[in-house]
């Protein structure tokens, strides 16, 4: 069973207002490139890949005129994809949620939320994922409350073999200091930002913790706008969300694998595997990092292959595939990761 994560920039700008495809002429929200083109080359990766669950990052819009499942399963219909059902869990505030796309006849995922729920007040070890976690950030003594903007997406799934195991899609809050002019203010919500994405790592990895006491198979996968070494905030508080969702202080059977990550774990020197590509106007250059990750628990290890990420320059088939590569380029500022389970 091939399992992908794929952050797609501003799909909901891809439909119309009844969630209906906007191929045309107009240019869509990734610089220079129309909506038919973000389609159809959208349309091309999802193909490629041919997976049977796809974890849809920046997935369309929830609200009251269209449905996030409605649009998704409107654009795999277009394009003739396995991955023809849907299914989501809490909405987000913002213009991007968190689907699954999946084979209804390889499996049969269900929203399976986990945690109690909790007023504006929070509360502190592992709420469910659309209340309020309380937790002292800054060592003042005095809990903060963290809440996520998009809500992970929690999943029971069974394959159609019998095989049960959970799903946990995750979009972790972005470090980056948008729309900060000022150096100061930057540093300052910067750090901030950090803050929040660690204490959003560390709630999740609270739910890491529960399915692991209780032996549950487990896959998190998704963008986590983290990695081991990324920015400069990272020697501040001394580790990565994504170390901290990896469990590398833990025993082994309480460690989450990721090859990509162990990778960079440790290495002094900058080459490495990379799942994004920014353009930075003042620089005019482009920016590479690796945010996307699928994680799996030790229990899975053993039936995981050929983790990959479908990056156009570095993966070899995707470079020498012309129009593979193009689509990728056009589709999204992220690139797909995947890895394949014997289950």
């Amino acid at each position: 069973m091939r399992i992908a994560t794929y952050n797609v920039e501003w799909f909901t700008n891809l439909f119309d207002h009844h969630g209906r495809l906007l191929e045309d002429g107009e240019w869509s929200s990734r610089f220079g490139v129309t909506r038919a083109d973000q389609i159809g080359s959208l349309g091309i990766v999802f193909s490629a890949m041919d997976a049977d669950a796809v974890m849809v990052i920046e997935a369309p819009d929830q609200n009251k005129q269209r449905t996030t499942c409605g649009q998704l399963e409107t654009f795999a219909a277009k394009f003739g994809l396995r991955t023809r059902k849907a299914v989501m869990g809490f909405a987000s505030e913002t213009e991007q949620e968190i689907a699954l796309l999946y084979d209804p006849d390889k499996l049969t995922p269900v929203h399976d939320p986990v945690g109690e729920p909790t007023g504006k007040k929070g509360a502190a070890g592992a709420p469910r994922f659309d209340g309020v976690f309380r937790l002292d950030l800054d060592t003042d003594a005095t809990p903060e409350t963290i809440s996520f903007s998009k809500p992970p997406l929690e999943l029971a799934v069974t394959t159609a073999a019998g095989f049960r195991f959970r799903l946990i899609g995750v979009h972790a809050k972005s470090k980056a200091p948008h729309k900060v002019t000022a150096e100061a203010e930057a540093i300052r919500v910067g750090i901030e930002n950090r803050r929040k994405q660690l204490a959003q790592c560390i709630w999740l990895r609270a739910r890491v913790d529960q399915h692991l006491a209780a032996h549950v198979p487990l896959v998190v996968l998704g963008d986590f706008n983290d990695g081991p070494g990324l920015d400069e905030y990272e020697k501040l508080f001394g580790h990565s969300g994504v170390e901290i969702m990896l469990g590398l202080d833990r025993p082994p059977e309480e460690r989450l694998y990721e090859p990509h990550a162990q990778m960079v774990l440790g290495q002094t020197f900058a080459v490495g595997p990379t799942t994004a590509r920014f353009y930075l106007t003042g620089k005019h250059r482009y920016f590479q990092a690796l945010l996307d990750y699928i994680m799996i628990s030790p229990d899975l290890r053993a039936k995981a292959s050929e983790w990959r990420i479908w990056h156009p320059f570095d993966d070899p088939v995707c470079w020498k595939t012309v129009e593979l590569r193009e689509a990728l380029l056009a589709a999204s500022d992220h690139f797909p990761v995947t890895v394949d389970l014997d289950i």
